[in-house]
C-alpha cells in the first residue's frame, strides 16, 4: 500500500513564501513522476508543478516564475516552494506519485497515488 504525506500549509499573507512537502512510502521499488495540484472550492483540481525522476519539470502558466517544484529521491520526497503568493493560489494542494511495486507474488504494479491534501490560504 503507498502512502503519501504532506506538510507544509497554512495562512500566509500575500506576496509571502510557502514550502511544501510530500513523502511517499510503502512497499516501492520504483517513483516515477510526481506532481502537485490544486482545488479551490467549487472548481476542478489543477495540475500546480510535475517533475520526472529525471528532474525534469512542467508548470501551470499560472505559477510560472513563483513556485519551483523539486524531489529527492533518495527520500521518496517532493517539495514545492511557492513565493509570491497571491489570493487566487488558495486551495487545497494535493501531491501525485505515480509508483512501481513488486508483489509478494513477483507481479510488478504500477499505481497513482494521491496525499491527503493541505490547506494553503493566501490572505490579501
Amino acid at each position: 500500500q503507498v502512502q503519501l504525506v504532506e506538510s507544509g500549509g497554512g495562512l500566509v499573507q500575500a506576496g509571502g513564501s510557502l514550502r511544501l512537502s510530500c513523502s511517499v512510502s510503502g512497499r516501492i521499488s520504483r517513483v516515477d513522476d510526481m506532481g502537485w495540484y490544486r482545488q479551490a472550492p467549487g472548481k476542478q483540481r489543477d495540475m500546480v508543478a510535475l517533475i520526472t525522476n529525471g528532474g525534469s519539470t512542467n508548470y501551470a502558466d499560472s505559477v510560472k516564475g513563483r513556485f519551483t517544484i523539486s524531489r529527492d529521491n533518495a527520500k521518496n520526497t517532493v517539495y514545492l516552494q511557492m513565493s509570491g503568493l497571491r489570493p487566487d493560489d488558495t486551495a487545497v494542494y494535493y501531491c501525485r506519485a505515480d509508483t512501481l511495486s513488486k508483489t509478494p507474488s513477483d507481479e510488478w504494479v504500477a499505481e497513482r497515488a494521491w496525499g491527503q491534501g493541505t490547506q494553503v490560504t493566501v490572505a490579501s
